[in-house]
């Protein structure tokens, strides 16, 4: 199969960010739809990526935006159903159904779909059972599709471990809600080389990836990590089942949400998988990469930096 031009639907998010510049790596001509070209600001510098704004939800601009494409990448997700932005089944299962027929109308076979682990209709979780809805229409569309199904993903701009940086820095104890969840985080790198890897191998097509990282953490044992990394330890409480879900009562009412119940409901079951990842792609262990950003925020490498700055100046 050959394949040229790439549309990438969520290319502005942290996961779409990297995967862009994986494909513009590899020459592919990438089209992003996005509402808000700040949030790609990075991509526009990329010769062969083309931002446009557009609103993916609307079927006939949907349908715009792909045509002239060879194959379509589908990273939207969202975290927590509700006010103000497009919920699970409108974010998960809508587009999907609208994305399949707009591939079918406009000849796209290759379609790459991300869906999370333990995506199953009969989830614990609305996020859960809705992404395993959009898998189901992925896998029953007739088209050349490939799914993956990542642990929680990280990164230097990503919203889980970056989280609990800010929350350390603030607070003097660490009321943990699902302390002992498990997760096998993913670096988004190995996620991004996935992707662009499977777009032309044809062992891929009708294919379902898990993507982990090498080694399984607790919550708490995150949550103490970043600590550790960023010089700011801190006692962690940890919650039974009765409180951690009334927390996440507690929390779904602020103004941002940082956890709701329907989170709660998908840590209930284990963020854990296949121990390799596709393609011969060695997992990027959490120790080898966090650091690299976690660690600047510590108060001992700020005084070294601070220093060093101050030894530069005076030579």
């Amino acid at each position: 199969m050959i394949i040229d031009s790439v549309c990438v639907l969520g290319g502005s998010g942290f996961v779409g960010r990297h995967i862009c510049h994986r494909l513009a790596e590899r020459g592919y001509r990438v089209k992003v739809p996005t509402r808000d070209r700040e949030r790609a600001k990075s991509l526009l510098v990329l010769p062969t990526v083309e931002v446009v704004t557009a609103d993916i939800h609307d079927p006939e601009v949907l349908g715009q935006v792909v045509r002239g494409s060879d194959a379509v990448i589908n990273l939207i997700g969202v975290l927590h159903d509700g006010r103000g932005s497009a919920g699970f089944r409108e974010a998960h299962v809508a587009l999907a159904h609208k994305l399949i027929a707009m591939c079918r109308a406009n000849g796209i076979r290759r379609i790459l779909q991300m869906s999370t682990l333990n995506a199953d209709v009969n989830g614990p979780s609305a996020h859960l059972r809705s992404k395993g809805e959009a898998e189901i229409a992925v896998r029953e569309s007739g088209l050349d599709f490939t799914i993956f199904r990542p642990s929680v993903i990280f990164g230097r701009e990503d919203g889980f471990l970056n989280l609990f940086a800010r929350l350390l820095k603030v607070l003097p104890v660490v009321v943990l809600g699902s302390p002992n969840a498990r997760f096998q985080p993913v670096f988004v790198e190995d996620v991004a080389a996935a992707f662009a890897e499977s777009l032309t191998r044809l062992e891929s097509f009708g294919k379902a990836y898990e993507l982990c990282g090498p080694k399984t953490y607790t919550l708490r044992e995150l949550v103490k990590y970043v600590g550790e990394v960023t010089g700011h330890r801190r006692p962690i409480i940890g919650l039974g089942p009765r409180l951690s879900y009334w927390q996440a009562f507690a929390m779904e009412l602020l103004p941002v949400k940082l956890l709701t119940r329907d989170n709660y409901d998908s840590m209930k079951v284990d963020s854990v998988g296949a121990s390799r990842l596709p393609f011969g792609i060695t997992p990027t262990a959490l120790e080898a990469a966090a650091p690299a950003w976690l660690a600047s925020a510590a108060p001992r490498t700020r005084y070294n930096l601070f220093r060093d700055r101050s030894h530069r100046s005076s030579e």
